[in-house]
Protein backbone atom coordinates (compact mmCIF):
# COMPACT_ATOMS: atom_id res chain seq x y z
CA UNK A 1 0.00 0.00 0.00
CA UNK A 2 1.33 3.63 -1.04
CA UNK A 3 2.24 6.02 1.60
CA UNK A 4 0.36 9.29 2.70
CA UNK A 5 1.33 11.71 5.08
CA UNK A 6 -1.25 12.69 7.68
CA UNK A 7 0.31 16.18 6.70
CA UNK A 8 -1.79 15.99 3.42
CA UNK A 9 -4.80 16.97 4.83
CA UNK A 10 -3.59 20.72 5.97
CA UNK A 11 -5.08 23.49 3.67
CA UNK A 12 -3.57 23.57 0.42
CA UNK A 13 -1.22 20.58 1.04
CA UNK A 14 -0.50 18.88 -2.41
CA UNK A 15 1.78 16.06 -3.55
CA UNK A 16 4.08 16.11 -6.78
CA UNK A 17 2.51 15.41 -10.13
CA UNK A 18 3.87 13.60 -12.29
CA UNK A 19 6.63 11.06 -12.34
CA UNK A 20 9.45 11.69 -11.17
CA UNK A 21 12.76 9.84 -9.89
CA UNK A 22 13.03 11.67 -6.81
CA UNK A 23 11.53 10.55 -3.32
CA UNK A 24 8.50 12.59 -2.84
CA UNK A 25 5.57 10.35 -2.92
CA UNK A 26 3.38 10.95 -0.24
CA UNK A 27 4.52 13.89 1.52
CA UNK A 28 3.44 17.63 0.95
CA UNK A 29 5.49 18.93 -2.13
CA UNK A 30 4.11 22.26 -1.21
CA UNK A 31 1.46 23.85 0.84
CA UNK A 32 -0.29 26.45 -2.14
CA UNK A 33 2.60 29.07 -2.72
CA UNK A 34 5.62 26.89 -2.94
CA UNK A 35 7.95 29.76 -3.93
CA UNK A 36 6.97 31.93 -1.11
CA UNK A 37 7.66 28.64 1.25
CA UNK A 38 11.42 28.67 0.08
CA UNK A 39 11.70 32.35 1.99
CA UNK A 40 10.86 30.73 5.47
CA UNK A 41 14.35 29.03 4.98
CA UNK A 42 16.02 32.68 4.80
CA UNK A 43 13.60 34.44 7.22
CA UNK A 44 12.97 31.90 9.85
CA UNK A 45 12.48 28.11 10.01
CA UNK A 46 10.51 25.79 7.71
CA UNK A 47 9.17 22.45 8.87
CA UNK A 48 9.48 19.92 6.03
CA UNK A 49 7.97 16.73 6.09
CA UNK A 50 10.13 13.85 4.94
CA UNK A 51 8.15 11.07 6.48
CA UNK A 52 7.82 8.99 2.80
CA UNK A 53 11.96 8.44 4.02
CA UNK A 54 12.00 4.79 5.75
CA UNK A 55 14.15 4.15 9.01
CA UNK A 56 16.33 1.12 10.31
CA UNK A 57 17.24 0.14 13.87
CA UNK A 58 20.63 -1.33 14.41
CA UNK A 59 20.62 -2.26 18.10
CA UNK A 60 23.05 -4.70 20.24
CA UNK A 61 26.40 -4.76 22.00
CA UNK A 62 27.93 -5.25 18.53
CA UNK A 63 26.69 -2.53 16.41
CA UNK A 64 29.21 -0.29 16.41
CA UNK A 65 31.71 -2.53 14.85
CA UNK A 66 28.87 -3.93 12.69
CA UNK A 67 28.10 -1.20 11.06
CA UNK A 68 31.75 0.10 11.48
CA UNK A 69 32.86 -2.99 8.91
CA UNK A 70 30.47 -2.51 6.69
CA UNK A 71 30.04 1.02 5.75
CA UNK A 72 32.14 4.06 4.56
CA UNK A 73 32.14 5.77 7.91
CA UNK A 74 34.13 5.47 11.41
CA UNK A 75 31.36 4.13 13.93
CA UNK A 76 33.46 1.56 16.29
CA UNK A 77 34.13 4.55 18.85
CA UNK A 78 30.83 6.87 18.42
CA UNK A 79 28.91 8.45 21.60
CA UNK A 80 25.33 9.82 22.15
CA UNK A 81 24.06 12.58 19.10
CA UNK A 82 26.80 11.74 16.79
CA UNK A 83 25.19 12.24 13.47
CA UNK A 84 26.76 11.99 9.83
CA UNK A 85 25.82 10.03 6.49
CA UNK A 86 27.53 6.77 5.49
CA UNK A 87 27.69 4.77 1.89
CA UNK A 88 27.28 0.61 1.60
CA UNK A 89 29.97 0.40 -1.67
CA UNK A 90 30.02 -2.88 -3.81
CA UNK A 91 33.43 -4.23 -4.90
CA UNK A 92 34.23 -1.85 -7.30
CA UNK A 93 33.44 1.41 -4.99
CA UNK A 94 30.09 2.03 -6.36
CA UNK A 95 27.49 3.39 -4.38
CA UNK A 96 25.11 1.25 -3.94
CA UNK A 97 23.48 3.01 -0.86
CA UNK A 98 23.45 6.06 0.53
CA UNK A 99 21.70 6.93 3.98
CA UNK A 100 21.79 9.54 6.98
CA UNK A 101 22.87 8.29 10.34
CA UNK A 102 22.42 9.15 13.89
CA UNK A 103 23.03 7.18 17.37
CA UNK A 104 21.10 7.59 20.12
CA UNK A 105 23.62 6.10 22.85
CA UNK A 106 21.82 2.38 22.52
CA UNK A 107 20.66 2.45 18.36
CA UNK A 108 22.02 3.64 15.28
CA UNK A 109 18.98 5.04 12.84
CA UNK A 110 19.71 5.05 9.56
CA UNK A 111 17.29 6.73 7.06
CA UNK A 112 16.95 6.36 3.50
CA UNK A 113 15.08 6.88 0.62
CA UNK A 114 12.14 4.83 0.93
CA UNK A 115 13.50 2.98 -2.99
CA UNK A 116 16.58 1.99 -0.96
CA UNK A 117 15.25 0.29 2.00
CA UNK A 118 13.96 -3.25 1.52
CA UNK A 119 17.76 -3.89 -0.23
CA UNK A 120 19.50 -2.20 2.41
CA UNK A 121 17.98 -3.93 4.99
CA UNK A 122 18.15 -7.04 3.90
CA UNK A 123 21.82 -6.45 3.58
CA UNK A 124 22.62 -5.93 6.69
CA UNK A 125 20.35 -8.54 8.16
CA UNK A 126 22.46 -11.28 5.74
CA UNK A 127 25.55 -9.85 7.19
CA UNK A 128 24.33 -9.90 10.95
CA UNK A 129 26.12 -13.72 11.18
CA UNK A 130 27.26 -14.74 14.66
CA UNK A 131 26.89 -10.66 16.25
CA UNK A 132 24.90 -9.67 18.93
CA UNK A 133 22.77 -7.28 16.42
CA UNK A 134 19.25 -6.53 15.87
CA UNK A 135 18.18 -4.71 12.46
CA UNK A 136 14.68 -3.63 12.20
CA UNK A 137 12.49 -1.57 10.79
CA UNK A 138 11.83 1.15 12.61
CA UNK A 139 8.09 2.96 13.01
CA UNK A 140 10.10 6.78 12.79
CA UNK A 141 9.27 9.64 10.49
CA UNK A 142 12.12 12.29 9.40
CA UNK A 143 11.21 16.10 9.78
CA UNK A 144 13.34 18.42 9.18
CA UNK A 145 13.96 22.31 10.21
CA UNK A 146 15.90 24.63 7.52
CA UNK A 147 16.69 28.02 8.56
CA UNK A 148 16.76 29.13 12.10
CA UNK A 149 17.00 26.21 14.81
CA UNK A 150 13.62 25.15 16.98
CA UNK A 151 13.60 23.04 20.23
CA UNK A 152 12.92 19.29 19.51
CA UNK A 153 9.38 18.32 19.75
CA UNK A 154 8.82 16.32 22.72
CA UNK A 155 8.10 13.41 21.07
CA UNK A 156 11.40 13.02 19.09
CA UNK A 157 13.77 9.93 19.32
CA UNK A 158 16.42 11.11 18.15
CA UNK A 159 17.78 14.46 16.59
CA UNK A 160 20.53 15.64 14.67
CA UNK A 161 22.20 19.02 13.04
CA UNK A 162 23.50 18.13 9.98
CA UNK A 163 25.96 19.35 8.44
CA UNK A 164 26.27 19.96 4.88
CA UNK A 165 27.33 22.52 2.45
CA UNK A 166 23.92 24.54 3.04
CA UNK A 167 21.78 26.19 5.21
CA UNK A 168 21.31 25.46 8.69
CA UNK A 169 19.28 21.87 8.94
CA UNK A 170 18.05 20.24 12.16
CA UNK A 171 17.02 16.51 11.61
CA UNK A 172 14.05 14.75 14.04
CA UNK A 173 13.07 11.66 14.12
CA UNK A 174 9.81 10.84 15.60
CA UNK A 175 6.99 8.16 16.26
CA UNK A 176 4.64 8.05 12.98
CA UNK A 177 1.62 8.20 15.38
CA UNK A 178 2.99 11.34 16.82
CA UNK A 179 4.33 13.38 13.25
CA UNK A 180 0.99 15.45 13.18
CA UNK A 181 1.41 16.39 16.81
CA UNK A 182 5.19 16.93 16.06
CA UNK A 183 4.80 19.29 13.02
CA UNK A 184 2.17 21.29 14.91
CA UNK A 185 4.38 21.42 18.55
CA UNK A 186 6.92 23.18 15.99
CA UNK A 187 5.05 25.53 14.57
CA UNK A 188 3.92 26.62 17.66
CA UNK A 189 7.59 27.40 18.17
CA UNK A 190 7.60 29.64 15.41
CA UNK A 191 8.02 27.24 12.38
CA UNK A 192 6.21 27.29 9.36
CA UNK A 193 5.37 24.19 7.23
CA UNK A 194 6.78 24.28 4.00
CA UNK A 195 6.87 21.35 0.81
CA UNK A 196 9.30 18.93 0.09
CA UNK A 197 9.71 21.49 -2.97
CA UNK A 198 11.77 23.57 -0.33
CA UNK A 199 14.19 20.96 0.65
CA UNK A 200 14.72 19.54 -3.04
CA UNK A 201 15.67 23.48 -3.83
CA UNK A 202 18.04 23.80 -0.99
CA UNK A 203 19.25 20.27 -1.29
CA UNK A 204 19.96 21.00 -5.05
CA UNK A 205 21.75 24.20 -3.69
CA UNK A 206 23.85 21.97 -1.33
CA UNK A 207 25.00 19.84 -4.32
CA UNK A 208 23.69 16.65 -1.91
CA UNK A 209 22.55 13.90 -4.24
CA UNK A 210 19.56 11.34 -3.66
CA UNK A 211 20.87 8.05 -5.55
CA UNK A 212 17.80 6.87 -7.92
CA UNK A 213 17.75 10.93 -9.21
CA UNK A 214 21.12 12.04 -9.22
CA UNK A 215 23.47 9.44 -9.72
CA UNK A 216 24.42 5.90 -11.96
CA UNK A 217 25.21 2.50 -11.52
CA UNK A 218 28.77 3.65 -12.05
CA UNK A 219 28.91 6.63 -9.19
CA UNK A 220 31.71 6.60 -6.94
CA UNK A 221 32.39 8.52 -4.05
CA UNK A 222 34.50 10.85 -5.20
CA UNK A 223 32.05 12.20 -7.95
CA UNK A 224 30.54 13.91 -4.73
CA UNK A 225 34.05 15.87 -3.85
CA UNK A 226 31.62 17.31 0.13
CA UNK A 227 31.44 13.77 0.88
CA UNK A 228 35.21 13.06 1.50
CA UNK A 229 36.31 13.84 4.75
CA UNK A 230 40.06 15.32 5.06
CA UNK A 231 39.23 17.27 8.35
CA UNK A 232 37.95 17.21 11.29
CA UNK A 233 35.33 19.69 10.02
CA UNK A 234 32.61 17.45 8.98
CA UNK A 235 32.00 14.29 9.41
CA UNK A 236 30.81 13.37 5.67
CA UNK A 237 30.38 10.22 4.46
CA UNK A 238 33.27 8.88 4.11
CA UNK A 239 35.82 8.92 6.46
CA UNK A 240 39.40 8.27 4.85
CA UNK A 241 41.29 6.97 8.20
CA UNK A 242 39.23 3.83 7.98
CA UNK A 243 39.53 0.93 5.83
CA UNK A 244 38.27 -3.05 5.68
CA UNK A 245 34.81 -2.26 4.38
CA UNK A 246 33.57 -3.70 0.92
CA UNK A 247 34.73 -0.94 -1.77
CA UNK A 248 37.28 1.05 0.12
CA UNK A 249 40.12 -0.25 -2.56
CA UNK A 250 38.40 1.99 -5.19
CA UNK A 251 38.47 5.10 -2.31
CA UNK A 252 41.71 4.62 -1.65
CA UNK A 253 42.87 4.16 -5.29
CA UNK A 254 41.21 7.78 -6.10
CA UNK A 255 42.10 9.24 -3.54
CA UNK A 256 46.02 8.89 -3.64
CA UNK A 257 46.60 8.56 -7.24
CA UNK A 258 44.04 10.02 -9.39
CA UNK A 259 40.60 12.27 -9.42
CA UNK A 260 37.05 11.04 -10.42
CA UNK A 261 35.91 10.92 -14.24
CA UNK A 262 33.32 13.06 -13.34
CA UNK A 263 31.79 15.47 -11.09
CA UNK A 264 28.30 16.38 -9.72
CA UNK A 265 27.76 20.12 -10.00
CA UNK A 266 25.03 22.46 -9.85
CA UNK A 267 23.22 23.84 -12.77
CA UNK A 268 21.22 26.85 -14.08
CA UNK A 269 18.97 25.93 -16.52
CA UNK A 270 17.73 28.69 -19.09
CA UNK A 271 14.33 29.74 -17.55
CA UNK A 272 12.49 30.38 -21.35
CA UNK A 273 12.33 27.02 -22.60
CA UNK A 274 8.39 26.06 -22.30
CA UNK A 275 9.40 22.59 -20.43
CA UNK A 276 12.55 21.89 -17.98
CA UNK A 277 14.26 18.61 -18.83
CA UNK A 278 13.41 15.35 -16.87
CA UNK A 279 15.77 13.98 -14.58
CA UNK A 280 17.94 11.23 -16.22
CA UNK A 281 18.18 13.13 -19.54
CA UNK A 282 21.16 13.20 -21.29
CA UNK A 283 23.86 16.53 -20.52
CA UNK A 284 25.62 17.24 -24.20
CA UNK A 285 28.72 19.54 -25.40
CA UNK A 286 28.63 20.81 -28.89
CA UNK A 287 26.33 17.49 -29.72
CA UNK A 288 28.50 14.93 -27.55
CA UNK A 289 27.00 13.20 -24.37
CA UNK A 290 28.99 14.52 -21.65
CA UNK A 291 26.49 13.66 -18.37
CA UNK A 292 23.67 12.83 -16.82
CA UNK A 293 20.84 15.00 -15.57
CA UNK A 294 19.68 14.55 -12.01
CA UNK A 295 17.54 16.45 -9.69
CA UNK A 296 15.63 19.35 -11.55
CA UNK A 297 13.27 22.01 -9.60
CA UNK A 298 12.38 25.73 -9.52
CA UNK A 299 14.02 28.14 -6.77
CA UNK A 300 12.98 31.07 -5.69
CA UNK A 301 15.79 33.26 -6.66
CA UNK A 302 17.47 31.35 -9.63
CA UNK A 303 14.49 29.94 -11.32
CA UNK A 304 15.46 26.50 -12.42
CA UNK A 305 18.07 24.51 -11.26
CA UNK A 306 19.48 21.32 -11.41
CA UNK A 307 22.16 18.69 -10.50
CA UNK A 308 24.57 16.84 -12.82
CA UNK A 309 26.79 14.44 -13.46
CA UNK A 310 29.49 15.16 -16.06
CA UNK A 311 32.81 14.61 -17.16
CA UNK A 312 35.44 16.90 -15.72
CA UNK A 313 36.92 17.49 -19.50
CA UNK A 314 33.64 19.52 -20.34
CA UNK A 315 33.18 21.20 -17.19
CA UNK A 316 35.38 23.97 -18.59
CA UNK A 317 34.57 24.28 -22.37
CA UNK A 318 31.51 26.43 -22.42
CA UNK A 319 28.07 26.15 -21.76
CA UNK A 320 26.08 22.43 -21.78
CA UNK A 321 22.82 21.40 -23.17
CA UNK A 322 19.99 19.19 -22.12
CA UNK A 323 17.82 18.74 -25.25
CA UNK A 324 16.78 22.49 -26.42
CA UNK A 325 17.50 24.14 -22.79
CA UNK A 326 20.33 26.00 -22.21
CA UNK A 327 22.95 25.15 -18.87
CA UNK A 328 25.55 26.81 -17.13
CA UNK A 329 27.62 25.33 -14.54
CA UNK A 330 28.58 26.99 -11.07
CA UNK A 331 31.49 27.69 -10.89
CA UNK A 332 31.87 26.93 -7.14
CA UNK A 333 30.90 23.66 -7.55
CA UNK A 334 34.00 22.84 -9.17
CA UNK A 335 36.32 21.95 -6.41
CA UNK A 336 39.92 23.35 -6.46
CA UNK A 337 42.63 21.45 -8.08
CA UNK A 338 43.82 19.77 -4.96
CA UNK A 339 47.69 19.41 -6.48
CA UNK A 340 49.87 16.49 -6.57
CA UNK A 341 48.51 13.06 -4.85
CA UNK A 342 50.94 11.23 -2.51
CA UNK A 343 50.34 7.83 -3.81
CA UNK A 344 51.43 9.47 -7.64
CA UNK A 345 54.08 10.99 -6.03
CA UNK A 346 55.52 8.27 -4.72
CA UNK A 347 55.02 6.55 -7.75
CA UNK A 348 56.47 8.84 -9.86
CA UNK A 349 59.61 8.48 -7.71
CA UNK A 350 59.76 4.85 -8.17
CA UNK A 351 59.93 5.08 -11.81
CA UNK A 352 62.74 7.59 -11.54
CA UNK A 353 60.82 10.96 -12.62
Amino acid sequence: MSYSSPLLSRPGAAELQGTTLVDAAGVPWHYGNPLVEQRAVETGSAIIDRSQRRVISVSGPDAPGFLHNLLSQKLDDVTTGFAAGALDLDMQGHVLHHMDIVFSGETFYLDVPSQQFDSLKDFLTRMVFWSDVTVDEAALAVITVLGTALPAPSAAVAERTVSWPGCPRQDFLVPRAELEVAAAELESHGGTLAGLMAFTAERVKAREPELAADLDAKAIAHEIPHWIRRSDERPAFVHLEKGCYRGQETVARVENLGRSPRLLVLLYLDGSAPEAPESGADITLGGRRVGRLGTVVEDCDFGPIALGLVKRSALSQGDLAIGPVAASVEPESIPQDEGPKAGRAAVDRLRGR
